[in-house]
């Protein structure tokens, strides 16, 4: 079985191919959602951000994200120190869901696979790319962000020239090249390799 990642910034289309390739009947797994679920539902998540802010960092439903967001804001320690806790549950949770896959290939999509090194885990690199301009807009949309805000959290991320030298594959996702036929495209090429 071939693993998979996709990966792009904020706001340019990766859940919208995750989605095309579902449709397709193949397995994607969205770090992002995962990480919401287990950052409310997993005690060990829940003992070392209580050990690490104080019990205020959760509420009776969950995670206080507004609560962590400020905490974490502009003290790039403390945003390593939280993703040191998230995300190698997330990275165990995808794999213990491609072990439970019947298919030539899993997909994880997921913002900062790169920027973590969890790429090196993965047979190929798929890199979703849009023009700012379109991004802002989709964030907008979506998020009901303010256009500095968004270019904060766009900062924050690696640019798609820096993510480029890690991916097999570059999905453009800008209104003007078809999803569709890149994504099949994508899986003849992976075919050939399953």
């Amino acid at each position: 079985m071939l693993k998979v990642g996709i990966t792009g910034g904020i706001g340019s289309g990766k859940s919208m191919v995750g989605k095309i390739l579902e449709s397709m009947g193949c397995p994607v797994f969205y770090s992002d959602d995962q990480a919401k679920l287990l950052s409310d539902t997993d005690p060990n998540i829940r003992k070392d951000l209580t050990q690490l802010f104080g019990p205020e960092v959760y509420t009776e439903t969950g995670l206080n994200r507004p609560f962590l967001a400020e905490k974490i804001f502009g003290n790039e320690v403390l945003r390593q120190q939280v993703n040191q806790i998230i995300h190698p549950r997330v990275r165990q949770a995808f794999n213990d869901f491609a072990a439970n896959q019947d298919s030539p290939y899993v997909f994880n999509e997921a913002a900062i696979l790169i920027e973590t090194g969890a790429h090196e885990s993965f047979d190929s690199m798929v890199l979703v790319t849009a023009p700012e301009d379109i991004r802002i807009e989709r964030i907008q949309a979506r998020d009901s962000a303010d256009v500095a805000s968004i270019k904060q959290r766009m900062g924050k991320q690696w640019t798609d020239d820096q993510k480029r030298p890690y991916a097999d594959y570059e999905i453009i996702n800008d209104g003007k090249n078809p999803l569709l036929k890149q994504v099949e495209k994508l899986i003849f090429n992976l075919q050939s390799k399953a």
